[in-house]
């Protein structure tokens, strides 16, 4: 049996009353949303000091909330007066259906607000309840406050008292919507997702950009990037992702006619960034996002990474910068864009058999004479075609 559903976040409570005020309204928001993806019915949602409630009898709202950005954490509960003797009876029922005999059990208790008792008394009163109930029924009742094998959670508020048994772990984070709009590289290979989902987590609402190498690439690489798309989408209900697909091949081809082969990449990774800040300017976004991990690969040894972004200006974010390939695999399962990730497709061709490693800061910057960069980067971005991606999966 459920009530509500309770709702905790943690960072949100450390900002001033203002800026508290907004994040929990964006917040609900994007609670509502989620809820209406998921098809889980609600009658309100409303905000006391340091909780949300979602008003519904639906357990399984909990986990569904427990997916919002924002969200420490989620229980469906029983809503009782605030009373220790109300609160203690329906322990005492709770008890009686889920604890088996022989099996041990603790009273979890905490208050809030003005009270003529302590969270040790309620936790007293309530743990007798159970006590007498088990008795009653023939069990043999044991407490265990250490290694519990059943654990009764009793929030006491000043008007209500909130009883539960579950608590399910929430993404965390920061709602999202409160850091602005940054562009994402989005390749759809496993690292890139990952990235732009843990600035999502931070609050950023991302504007991906898939950048087509097209002839040195074909349709799977594409198709694979936006199921991952769609997938982070999934993510952002009621949020709106607009998708940037920007011809990459003409430059590629550029590069390798008139640079040196070995630096391919890195140039290459140089005019997407040219590109990006392009479309992040028009947006009005501030930053760009990017699946970079240090060392991971050839492109991304420290030398190599401030040959890229030598004399550029332009703001990046390396999410995974300090994670190791098992990390970045762990989380892409959390989110479900690893078995999209890995999906089979075709590899750039462009990719040179023996890349730069070691790069000289202006070196890039040197190559770059050989072609027209700004006139490659003008022509991709004028090209470029984008599309609107909304949250699919019920």
């Amino acid at each position: 049996m459920t009530d509500i559903i309770i709702v905790r976040y943690g960072e949100l409570a450390l900002k001033s009353t203002g800026v508290r005020n907004w994040y929990e309204r964006k917040l609900v928001k994007n609670i509502a949303a989620m809820l209406n993806l998921r098809d889980v019915k609600y009658s309100q949602i409303t905000r006391e000091w340091g909780r949300i409630f979602v008003h519904t009898t639906d357990p399984g709202a909990a986990r569904a909330v427990a997916d919002v950005f924002g969200v420490v954490s989620t229980s469906p509960a029983i809503v009782s007066n605030a009373a220790i003797g109300d609160a203690a009876k329906v322990c005492a029922d709770i008890g009686e259906n889920i604890i088996e005999k022989g099996e041990s059990f603790a009273i979890r208790a905490r208050r809030t607000g003005n009270h003529s008792f302590s969270s040790r008394d309620i936790g007293t009163k309530c743990g007798d309840a159970v006590w007498e109930r088990l008795e009653s029924v023939g069990h043999d009742p044991s407490v265990n406050l250490t290694d519990p094998d059943k654990e009764i959670f009793v929030e006491m508020r000043q008007t209500r008292a909130y009883i539960f048994t579950k608590i399910f772990k929430g993404v965390g984070g920061l709602p999202l919507g409160t850091q602005g709009k940054m562009v994402a590289l989005v390749s759809g290979g496993i690292d890139s997702p990952v990235s732009a989902w843990l600035m999502m987590k931070r609050g950023v609402k991302i504007i991906p950009v898939y950048c087509d190498n097209e002839p040195f690439s074909d349709g799977t690489t594409r198709e694979r990037a936006m199921e991952c798309i769609k997938i982070l989408a999934d993510w952002a209900p009621g949020h709106t992702l607009k998708v940037y697909e920007v011809p990459h091949g003409e430059n590629l081809a550029a590069f390798l006619a008139d640079c040196n082969k070995k630096n391919t990449c890195l140039l290459c990774r140089r005019t997407m960034y040219r590109e990006a800040f392009e479309i992040m300017k028009n947006e009005g976004a501030s930053g760009i996002i990017t699946g970079a991990s240090l060392g991971q690969v050839a492109s991304q040894t420290s030398a190599n990474m401030y040959a890229e972004i030598y004399e550029l200006g332009i703001p990046l974010y390396h999410p995974l910068i300090g994670l190791d390939k098992t990390e970045i695999i762990d989380i892409a399962n959390r989110i479900g864009t690893f078995n999209t990730s890995i999906k089979p497709a075709t590899c750039c061709t462009a990719v040179p058999d023996y890349p730069e490693v070691k790069a000289k800061c202006d070196a890039l910057a040197l190559e770059e004479q050989n072609v027209n960069i700004e006139g490659l980067v003008a022509d991709s971005v004028s090209k470029a075609k984008f599309i609107r991606i909304n949250s699919l999966i019920k």
